[in-house]
């Protein structure tokens, strides 16, 4: 199993960015997908999620700024990152999740960095 994101960055305050996350290995469209980020002395925190059946759910730190999206055809996540700050600074993670039956199959891309500065 693969998670491989990319996108990361600097970019200035109140700049965009979008990251991506490629899956393989899983049945992607059965997975629930999310993107976390930790920044430096912080513990991780989820930042937003998307279903399968395309439910999101996102961080008060970041609704209305970011939005996440999939496309099950490139088993690939996004998270548009939108006015961002530098609080927003952080190592990005892609996860997996699914439940199947007792057991939870979650896995963990490597991460991308995003920073904001100017």
């Amino acid at each position: 199993v693969q998670l491989v994101e990319s996108g990361g960055g600097l970019v200035q305050p109140g700049g965009s960015l979008r990251l991506s996350c490629a899956a393989s290995g899983i049945t992607f469209s059965l997975y629930t997908m999310a993107w976390f980020r930790q920044a430096p002395g912080k513990q991780r925190e989820l930042v937003a999620s998307i279903t399968k059946d395309n439910n999101t759910d996102y961080a008060d730190s970041v609704k209305g700024r970011f939005t996440i999206s999939r496309d099950n055809a490139k088993s690939t996540i996004y998270l548009h990152m939108a006015s961002l700050k530098p609080e927003d600074t952080a190592v990005y993670y892609c996860n997996a999740d699914r439940r199947v039956l007792a057991h939870n199959l979650e896995y963990w891309g490597q991460g991308t960095q995003v920073t904001v500065s100017s």
